[in-house]
């Protein structure tokens, strides 16, 4: 029992972690009670077991182990990119932050027409469909690069970087792939160009981890150098790795198709735009 409320300390504590977990199920809570047409049982849960998977990863001890095998890293970063971001932006929490959100806050921001102009640029920016794709797969790639992955495991600032430019491009991919709703600052993609692009960053992440599982030479020294958190073969942990890297990830784009289908399905029924389905949402 002792061993169980142990892994819920946190390994590397991160006040920056704790702040956006609790206050985004603050706010979201505010936005609830102030909402006049509250999302559906579904959209809710996704929201909450989506912020509570990335406070799994980072702040228990499955950090731990995350940085002392190379198999749970990956894991770790499987939840942060993909399945933690893909529920939240399939839970569409806009509405209920914006309803959420202090009165006082939303005229301070509305003062401030310049950081708006500069923060909304940015933002469209990295929502273009090519550099939202080439941002999704780059940074897999970029941290896994054996000299770059070396640094980032042995440096916490690096690593900390590391792991919250996971979450946050996973957010801005898969909001941009599962928006629906009125028009809005985010680009309303057509359903079918979004499959396209679901399929074309399924590739990259299949060569990679299957040059992972495949692979007959260990390419992260730094776990031997650091040690192991458990006792397993170097290329074991590694093919391991490989195989988060190559099958879940990849199976994420499946899944997100499915789930476009269905939108499309649900805008056809309602005579709706398909790249407007403001009646698409979960239960």
């Amino acid at each position: 029992m002792a061993d169980f409320f142990a892994f819920f300390i946190p390994w590397e504590f991160s006040w920056l972690v704790q702040i956006a977990i609790w206050g985004s199920l603050w706010l979201y809570w505010r936005g609830l009670k102030a909402s006049t047409k509250r999302p559906g049982f579904g959209s809710r849960l996704a929201f909450i077991v989506g912020l509570l998977l990335i406070y799994l990863v980072t702040q228990t001890r499955f950090d731990y182990w995350s940085q002392y095998m190379f198999f749970v890293h990956r894991g770790q970063h499987l939840i942060l990119h993909h399945m933690a971001p893909f529920l939240i932006a399939l839970s569409m929490p806009a509405a209920v932050f914006a309803a959420g959100l202090p009165v006082t806050v939303k005229a301070w921001f509305r003062q401030r027409t310049l950081l708006r102009g500069w923060l909304l640029s940015i933002y469209a920016f990295l929502q273009h469909p090519a550099i939202a794709c080439l941002l999704f797969v780059g940074l897999i790639y970029f941290w896994l690069t054996p000299s770059i992955h070396f640094d980032a495991m042995l440096n916490l600032r690096l690593y900390w970087l590391m792991n919250w430019s996971m979450a946050l491009d996973g957010l801005l991919f898969w909001w941009l792939m599962l928006q629906r709703g009125q028009p809005g600052i985010t680009p309303r993609l057509n359903y079918g160009l979004r499959i396209l692009l679901l399929v074309a960053i399924m590739p990259p992440q299949i060569i990679l981890g299957a040059r992972l599982a495949f692979s007959k030479q260990v390419w992260f020294d730094v776990y031997a150098v650091c040690g192991r958190a458990w006792p397993l073969a170097p290329l074991t942990d590694q093919q391991l790795g490989g195989l988060l890297t190559w099958i879940p990830a990849a199976m994420m784009s499946v899944i997100a198709a499915l789930v476009l289908l269905r939108f499309m399905l649900q805008a056809s029924s309602h005579n709706l735009p398909i790249n407007a389905s403001k009646q698409a949402t979960l239960p």
